[in-house]
C-alpha cells in the first residue's frame, strides 16, 4: 500500500512540475521570441517549442528531480551524458528553427 501512494506522490509532483515549470520555461521563450519581433503562437513553430520544453523536463527529472521525490524504488538512474547531451541539443535546435515554421 506505501508503495502505491509514494506512486501517485510522485506522479502528481511530476503533473506540478510539467505545468509549472514548463509554463515558466514558455513564457520565458515567448519573452525572448517576442523581443525579436517573433510571435510563433498558433503556428506549427509552438508545437516545436512545446515538444523541446518537454524534452529539457524530461532530462532535468531523469537526472536531477527523480532523486528528491517520493518514490524511493530501484530503478532509478541518471541519464548517460550523450544521451543528455544529444537530447539537450536537438531541444536548442527545435527552439531555434520553430520561427522557421510560422
Amino acid at each position: 500500500m506505501k508503495k502505491g501512494l509514494e506512486a501517485v506522490l510522485e506522479m502528481f509532483r511530476i503533473a506540478i512540475i510539467l505545468l509549472l515549470i514548463g509554463s515558466l520555461m514558455g513564457g520565458l521563450v515567448k519573452l525572448i521570441y517576442s523581443a525579436f519581433g517573433i510571435n510563433v503562437d498558433d503556428t506549427h513553430g509552438a508545437w516545436l517549442v512545446g515538444g523541446s520544453i518537454l524534452i529539457i523536463l524530461f532530462v532535468l527529472y531523469r537526472n536531477k528531480l527523480q532523486f528528491s521525490g517520493f518514490y524511493k524504488g530501484d530503478g532509478k538512474v541518471k541519464l548517460p551524458k550523450r544521451i543528455s547531451t544529444i537530447l539537450i541539443s536537438s531541444s536548442i535546435l527545435m527552439l531555434i528553427i520553430a520561427p522557421v515554421f510560422r
